[in-house]
């Protein structure tokens, strides 16, 4: 059986709650500051949207767990240093690979502060475009197991385009050595292919706003 979910808008083209992800998604895609989640039931819904955006979105609150104080004073000081253009409350993705292949490592970070959600390696003989596929369906996964709807960027046009097609088209080859690599990738396909997610996925302009938060700065 399907699970239905409700949507609630609080900030986009039209507030309110909608009964499918394509009527959401038209209030808030490329809409500045949109604020938006989605629930399991309408009364749900009505409830959060009766209440402030704050108090059910944000990735670190929900989890991480940190103090809501505490929080908001780095969010705050974080925000300061972000472009215009980015979207604070949302995850950002990168890779690092010492070499091609080389030892291979992504996180995902929280936009606004930097911190540290996750963190996969470093992985023998990977690559860094395997990297950046990864840590966008890693933070996908993430997103869905917790019923977080923000948006993810990544800096890779690549990576971006192999989740949207379901498939990491590298050309890198399985050895006994990058067989978890490889087993991270089927199991990262197998979830594109039988999930469905409502994360906007938008490109990290890094000629304009600079280095992606989530970068390991070995440049």
């Amino acid at each position: 059986m399907t699970k239905y979910k409700y949507y609630v808008v609080w900030e986009g083209l039209a507030p309110g709650i909608y009964d499918s992800w394509e009527e959401c998604r038209q209030q808030v895609e490329n809409v500045k500051g949109a604020k938006y989640k989605s629930f399991d039931s309408r009364e749900a819904a009505i409830k959060a949207f009766r209440g402030k955006p704050e108090e059910h979105i944000g990735l670190l609150k929900q989890i991480a767990g940190h103090a809501d104080k505490k929080n908001e004073t780095v969010k705050q000081a974080g925000q300061a240093k972000l472009p215009a253009a980015v979207i604070p409350d949302s995850l950002a993705v990168d890779a690092a690979c010492s070499g091609n292949p080389g030892d291979m490592e992504y996180r995902g970070v929280y936009t606004a502060t930097g911190e540290e959600i996750f963190r996969m390696g470093p992985m023998p003989q990977g690559t860094n475009n395997i990297g950046e596929f990864l840590a966008i369906v890693h933070g996908l996964a993430l997103m869905k197991q917790r019923n977080i709807c923000i948006p993810l960027y990544s800096d890779s046009r690549n990576a971006l385009a192999w989740v949207r097609q379901k498939k990491c088209k590298t050309q890198l080859v399985e050895t006994p050595v990058n067989a978890p690599i490889f087993e991270l990738i089927r199991r990262a396909e197998k979830w594109l292919q039988i999930n469905v997610y409502s994360n906007l996925l938008l490109k990290w302009e890094t000629k304009e706003w600079g280095e992606i938060p989530a970068d390991f700065g070995r440049k």
